[in-house]
């Protein structure tokens, strides 16, 4: 167990800075995000809704927004255009996160805007790949 801890405590390091807002609806998904992202060392707040969300990024500026497409109030492409439009929140990263998987669906939802796209269910090692990918090319 203490090499758990000294493995926590050096990604805490080296990621302290960085704040994620996740925003999903179902709770499992939400809950499995969550404990990949903190486990890293991630400091994570949450929204159920798109409307929530919008209103999270515009209070707390997360490093980067990982964004269900459907959800309930306003879809994930409508709370992105949100983002988009207020200057406090245009430029942060978001990453799109469906169980859709299909060709047109991805280029869907990256044409929208949204900065990456990632399946349901996740692939964790895939999954933190992009996030830690997403967070270098816009720490820049």
């Amino acid at each position: 167990m203490v090499w758990v801890r000294r493995l926590r405590s050096r990604f805490r390091c080296a990621v302290a800075n960085e704040l994620i807002l996740v925003i999903e609806d179902n709770d499992k998904s939400r809950k499995l995000v969550r404990d990949v992202l903190t486990f890293k060392g991630y400091e994570i707040i949450e929204a159920e809704t798109g409307e929530e969300g919008v209103g999270l990024a515009q209070e707390r500026r997360p490093s980067l927004i990982l964004m269900d497409i459907r959800l309930p109030g306003i879809d994930g492409i409508q709370a992105l255009g949100r983002l988009r439009a207020e200057v406090a929140t245009r430029g942060i990263p978001v990453m799109a996160m469906t169980a859709s998987v299909m060709a047109s669906d991805r280029q869907k939802v990256l044409g929208a805007g949204f900065d990456a796209f990632q399946s349901k269910p996740i692939n964790v090692k895939d999954f933190l790949a992009a996030v830690e990918e997403l967070l270098e090319r816009h720490r820049s």
